[in-house]
């Protein structure tokens, strides 16, 4: 005879404001494993969760609010569950990390169907692992940009998944110390980092819309993470990077959209380690200041099937001593290339190199860019390339580029 499992339900009705110690209590009182049912309402915070337990809305206006001081929900269980409530009111202090949600070495919680405002930082997972945090919708405090919290933030916390969450007015969504997660299907507007990885591994990030960031993905001391299929559009401003790598090695990026940014692509001296590659590849590159910025390369990187289109400078290396000539540049579209495809098998007949003549005095010099664009510099660049007075410097040199050809098939292929 099987042995059943009863789960035990609490359902609590209580007025539109009251005590805190009336929804502690209820959660003190639970048994482990119970789930307690909220009535739309104003729940007083904060509240602590000390046992696996579910805490759930069953309305669309319920209600925990802090006292502005700490983090509204604390979650020291393993197992427990936050569901369709409305949280808001933390603290302001970065230091005690103020959250909405703060989860401490609790594995397998799941934070579900969640607003939450008016906190510092949304969702903090630390040494938490294996948990979910899906479809909440997040804002932080109104402060300026460097002050506000992260929407997201997990520290040494591992194989959690985080799909289909709404963040805007954010600080950052940061994951240190963090390994194995899956970033799937997020919306990341009008902040500073969509997302930034730190000593955090074999991350993938997949789906995602990032637009009016300052940044958008940035691997910083990461290895072996994916990127795949996401839209990163319009980081601008003087630091403004749609993907970025510093000291990044073994990263697979593939079919995103990276359109409108400052810097379409920033790799610093990534990949780093040897014996490995950096691989990005079937990525559109549309409308950027500058397409692919170089800082610093040592190791190779393989750009292949790219698409290069409309950016003022589509390859800018900032770094003289450079070893340029270790990257892999294979059958990507250049909108600038000038070749023919005479036998018609969709590449061009000659390699597309890519040269900086004059230009590279503002690559090396910054403050040169002040003049970015002047008569003088034209002038000066024209002439370089017309009568050379000095030798130009290739970057790049794509031995298969892609005809316009292959482009249109795969535009027609996608729409059908």
């Amino acid at each position: 005879m099987k042995k059943l499992t009863v789960l035990t339900i609490i359902f609590i009705m209580l007025p539109f404001a009251v005590f805190s110690s009336e929804l502690q209590k209820a959660i003190d009182s639970a048994k482990e494993g119970a789930t307690i049912l909220l009535s739309d309402g104003v729940y007083d915070g904060p509240v602590t969760i000390n046992k696996s337990l579910t805490l759930r809305g069953t309305g669309k206006n319920v209600y925990i609010r802090g006292n502005k001081k700490g983090s509204v929900i604390t979650v020291n269980a393993g197992y427990s569950t936050i569901e369709n409530i409305h949280v808001s009111g933390s603290g302001e202090s970065h230091e005690s990390i103020d959250s909405c949600i703060y989860v401490k070495d609790s594995d397998g919680v799941k934070v579900l169907n969640n607003k939450m405002s008016d906190c510092l930082f949304g969702v903090n997972f630390e040494g938490s692992n294996r948990g979910l945090i899906e479809n909440n919708n997040i804002t932080s405090k109104d402060f300026s940009l460097g002050l506000r919290g992260d929407g997201i933030r997990l520290w040494y916390s591992h194989s959690n998944i985080i799909r289909r969450n709404t963040m805007d007015k954010i600080r950052d969504m940061v994951y240190w110390y963090s390994s194995a997660n899956r970033i799937e299907y997020n919306k990341i507007t009008n902040s500073r980092y969509s997302i930034h990885f730190m000593y955090a591994d074999r991350n993938t990030v997949t789906g995602n819309f990032f637009q009016n960031n300052s940044v958008g993905a940035f691997f910083m001391y990461c290895s072996g993470s994916r990127l795949e299929h996401n839209t990163i559009t319009s980081a601008a401003g003087a630091f403004g990077i749609g993907i970025g790598l510093k000291d990044a090695s073994d990263t697979y990026i593939s079919d995103n959209l990276v359109m409108y940014n400052g810097r379409g692509f920033y790799t610093d001296q990534s990949p780093n380690k040897p014996g490995t590659v950096n691989r990005i590849r079937r990525n559109k590159v549309y409308y950027n200041t500058i397409g692919v910025q170089l800082h610093g390369t040592i190791l190779p990187t393989i750009y292949e099937d790219n698409v290069f289109l409309g950016n003022i400078d589509t390859i800018v290396n900032d770094t003289p001593n450079s070893k340029l000539h270790v990257n892999d540049w294979n059958g990507n579209y250049w909108d600038e290339y000038e070749g023919f495809d005479r036998d018609k098998n969709g590449y061009g007949d000659i390699p597309f190199e890519y040269y900086v003549y004059t230009d590279r005095i503002m690559q090396y010099i910054p403050a040169v860019k002040f003049f970015y664009g002047s008569p003088v510099i034209s002038i000066l660049n024209f002439l370089s390339r017309l009568i050379p007075f000095s030798e130009p410097v290739i970057i790049a040199e794509d031995k298969r580029p892609l005809m316009r050809s292959i482009i249109d098939e795969r535009d027609n292929e996608n729409k059908n």
